[in-house]
């Protein structure tokens, strides 16, 4: 089975991700892939360059991701632009890695594809099951501010930026709320994960 596996900023979709690692899925993080795919030498990173200009990239020739945020998260025109560029070279790699793993490169039960932004980026079609993980909006903006340390005007308007997880729960075959405690997150994925398997975690 495939898993998409998607939240907003803040909601815990790594908590929940984790967890099900340890419960033996196969997951694959697409933060990780999206920054492999702008790595420095890489055809995304040099669009990128060619695209908003060599002030986009650190002193080691990297991608200043906190610099490309200040810029993009402001302005959805950008952001539509750094996303035309970096959707599809993310999606080639998971795509990769789904037909590998329905071949049977994969002993895991579950593969889970931790994407973001699954709906709006259309890699929702590549899955047998969406899982949306909430949270409560107070909870959401305390979280973001306490882990990134930026300040609340910040933190909101990163939200505003992304559909809301009402609109994203329509798509959901499953919704994991994260608003409480930690343990009461991992309860939910384990009745999941033996409904799914028929392995109940110790």
């Amino acid at each position: 089975m495939i898993i998409g596996l998607t939240g907003n900023i803040g909601s815990g979709k790594s908590t929940v991700s984790r967890r099900l690692a340890q419960l033996g899925a196969e997951v694959i993080d697409t933060d990780l892939v999206a920054r492999d795919v702008v790595a420095p030498g890489t055809p995304g990173l040099e669009r990128i360059v060619r695209e908003f200009g060599p002030e986009v990239l650190n002193g080691n020739g990297e991608l200043d991701r906190a610099r490309m945020a200040s810029i993009v998260f402001g302005d959805p025109a950008a952001r539509a632009r750094l996303e035309a560029i970096v959707h599809p070279e993310v999606n080639r790699v998971v795509s990769r890695r789904i037909a590998n793993y329905r071949e049977g490169g994969g002993s895991a039960p579950v593969l889970v594809v931790e994407v973001p932004l699954l709906i709006e980026s259309g890699m929702h079609r590549m899955m047998d099951e969406i899982w949306v993980v909430t949270v409560d909006p107070g909870v959401q903006v305390e979280r973001v501010m306490a882990r990134s340390g930026l300040s609340r005007e910040e933190v909101l308007m990163r939200i505003k930026a992304q559909m809301p997880q009402e609109e994203k729960c329509g798509y959901a075959d499953r919704v994991i709320d994260n608003s409480g405690p930690v343990e009461e997150t991992i309860r939910q994925v384990d009745a999941i994960w033996t409904e799914l398997t028929g392995y109940k975690p110790s």
